[in-house]
């Protein structure tokens, strides 16, 4: 896959259509998996990437109200319910810290 750098794209846009318009919300998911096709990855959809977005920006630490910003939820609880899932290391991490804090001598 190549990158037609001749095409005028609006300014902002990550993705756009071949002629550089931003691309219609009725066909963003047809245009997403054309590009994935394009670019030899496997299928994901769409909605997949908000749902990895919210997983890597809260595992990264980054405060749950600002996640909830970023994906543009009124409530944080459609954030933290919906679009967040803790990863198994995480997970084991704070088994480890639970364990210290119940079993430390201090």
């Amino acid at each position: 896959m190549s990158w037609d750098c001749s095409v005028t794209h609006h300014p902002g846009l990550v993705f756009a259509t071949s002629v550089g318009t931003p691309i219609h919300p009725r066909n963003d998911c047809r245009s997403f998996r054309e590009i994935i096709r394009q670019a030899g990855l496997r299928q994901v959809r769409l909605p997949d990437l908000r749902h990895t977005a919210a997983s890597v920006l809260l595992a990264q630490g980054v405060p749950a109200r600002v996640v909830m910003e970023i994906l543009g939820h009124s409530q944080i609880s459609v954030t933290l319910n919906i679009y967040a899932h803790v990863a198994p290391e995480i997970a084991r991490e704070a088994a480890a810290r639970l364990e210290a804090a119940l079993w430390s001598s201090e």
